[in-house]
């Protein structure tokens, strides 16, 4: 019988039951793919981190109860907080090599851990069939096409009033985004996230997104340094930079629980 460490972790957030939840599984090497996918799927989480120690760092992969996914951003945090508050971590920084992605960094700072990932820009474009009929809307700002499609909608109170047809949102075979300047004093825009192909409906909260949103924002703005707020039921709190072609994405996180796997052949 093989024992695996498990760790249950709240991303983007320093409150239990808030952020975004990830399962994380340290490993020895790497497994069968099939059982890694079979350990997600028992995990039911919106994803589960693995990662493997190398001589120059970690290794890093993301996995849906669908199957392996190119970038997650709650779950690398997930995995640096694992790292830093369980495995005596001595350094403040953390590579991980990805295999989609490329190396990506994680940055502690006192309580904040900060991603530092690609940015990924979008462009404008009509909005597809099915995409507004989903969202239950008629009146946006653009439509915009990256990671994901963003709708940008007037105010915060319209992203959170959307009650997608998720049903409807199948058949665009593509993620939705919707954001809109915040209303919250601090803030700078909001967002909320959904992924029925993905067996996610709603994301609670989405770091792999705000590379997306990061220059979007920062080119609407004209302010390189934001604050986002994920208003999803859950919620999450996102401190956001653009430096050049890369996104600084900061956010707490705070262990739910702690445990082993058990393998049996």
């Amino acid at each position: 019988m093989q024992k695996i460490d498990f760790y249950m972790v709240d991303a983007f957030t320093d409150t239990t039951f808030c952020g975004n939840a990830a399962a994380v599984c340290p490993l020895t090497e790497w497994l069968p793919d099939e059982t890694l996918l079979a350990m997600t799927r028992q995990h039911n989480q919106s994803e589960t981190a693995f990662f493997i120690t190398t001589d120059s760092g970690f290794e890093l992969r993301w996995f849906t109860t669908q199957g392996e996914v190119n970038l997650c951003g709650h779950a690398t945090l997930a995995t640096a907080h694992v790292i830093f508050e369980y495995l005596n971590y001595p350094e403040t920084t953390i590579e991980f090599t990805t295999r989609f992605v490329g190396p990506l960094k994680v940055t502690r700072n006192g309580d904040w851990l900060t991603l530092d990932f690609p940015a990924t820009r979008s462009e404008a474009v009509e909005p597809p069939q099915f995409l507004l009929e989903s969202l239950g809307i008629v009146e946006y700002q653009e439509v915009r096409l990256g990671r994901t499609y963003t709708v940008v909608l007037a105010s915060q109170q319209q992203v959170e009033a959307v009650k997608p047809d998720f049903q409807l949102m199948l058949k665009l075979n593509q993620k939705v985004c919707i954001t809109a300047p915040a209303e919250i004093e601090g803030y700078d825009f909001v967002s909320r996230f959904f992924s029925p192909a993905a067996a996610i409906t709603e994301d609670p909260v989405t770091g792999s997104t705000h590379t997306m949103l990061i220059p979007y924002w920062a080119e609407r703005l004209g302010k390189t340094q934001m604050l986002a707020r994920q208003v999803s039921q859950r919620g999450g709190d996102l401190r956001c930079q653009l430096v050049g072609d890369r996104v600084l994405i900061a956010g707490q996180a705070t262990t739910y629980l702690v445990g082993k796997v058990l393998l049996r052949s």
